[in-house]
């Protein structure tokens, strides 16, 4: 097989919304380390004295990320978004009818949290709305990570926080080098480096950025084990680039038999490169318009 293969890893946010639709009822039994990176997520916020009136947790999921935010600020106003209605279904609390009577634009009666349908690349919510854009795991689903960060900006108020964490391109690189060689479809999607979006931030608008990463690796017994939990949370290849079709015995058998080179102490590992960052939106920098009157009066007309 040539090894020189251009993939195309363009997301398909149709298949995106399929896929995590499928899956939404089986994502909270499978979704094991996108609960662990959003506790060390809410960690990192002890150290930021930073109070917000209104929070957005952009790819809210099932909601484990907005129930903690409900209750780290009892006194804000929550917006749960998400791409997949049926996300929404699984994190929203059971309501009584007459209940559902009272609720407006979407937020339960007696409860702070709104759910909102909508895709971080375009955000359907006004500007300056948010104290703090929250998003953990879900950047790696976006086209145009430089236009998610306008949108943020956007939304976000003056002084507002953006804090995120997303996968680096490490991540599953032990299943993408099993399949490379093997055929020339994209099987793991692409990751955005973490200089690469500390500059993006900046570019964006973004004030004294932090960035970091670490490494997770989570150990399986064979490669279909990998390969069921990927499918549960959704996260299997949504790319362009991917084979619209089954993957053949032949492929699959080599891609196996490579996989298993990388087995250690009877398990085989599956690597997580997770990066995490915040930063703050400035107050806007003060411009002075020289006027004719005003060059004469400094002296430079």
């Amino acid at each position: 097989m040539a090894n020189n293969v251009t993939y195309d890893h363009t997301i398909d946010k149709r298949q995106v919304r399929n896929a995590f639709g499928r899956a939404a009822g089986s994502y909270d039994r499978a979704a094991i380390l996108q609960r662990e990176v959003c506790d060390r997520m809410l960690s990192r916020l002890e150290y930021i004295k930073y109070t917000p009136n209104v929070v957005l947790d952009a790819g809210s999921g099932t909601g484990y990320g907005t129930r903690k935010l409900v209750m780290r600020y009892p006194a804000a106003r929550v917006m749960a978004l998400d791409i997949v209605p049926a996300m929404h279904l699984q994190a929203r609390p059971e309501v009584s009818w007459w209940k559902q009577l009272l609720s407006i634009g979407g937020s339960q009666h007696g409860n702070r949290t709104s759910y909102v349908c909508g895709d971080m690349e375009q955000l359907p919510l006004k500007d300056s709305c948010a104290g703090l854009v929250w998003s953990n795991l879900a950047l790696q689903w976006c086209n145009d990570v430089k236009q998610t960060f306008a949108e943020v900006h956007r939304v976000l108020q003056t002084d507002g926080l953006f804090m995120f964490s997303t996968f680096g391109p490490d991540t599953l690189k032990e299943l993408r080098q099993a399949f490379r060689g093997a055929d020339d479809y994209s099987h793991v999607n692409r990751f955005t480096d973490m200089h690469d979006i500390g500059d993006m931030l900046v570019h964006n608008g973004f004030a004294t950025p932090v960035m970091d990463m670490e490494y997770i690796t989570l150990t399986y017994d064979d490669v279909i084990s990998v390969m069921r939990d990927l499918k549960a949370i959704g996260a299997h290849n949504v790319t362009q680039g991917r084979r619209h079709g089954l993957t053949g015995k032949t492929t699959w058998q080599k891609a196996i038999n490579h996989y298993e080179m990388a087995r250690t102490s009877g398990k085989l590992p599956a690597t997580f490169e997770v990066v995490y960052g915040h930063a703050w939106k400035p107050q806007p920098r003060m411009t002075t318009v020289v006027t004719p009157e005003l060059r004469r009066q400094l002296g430079l007309a």
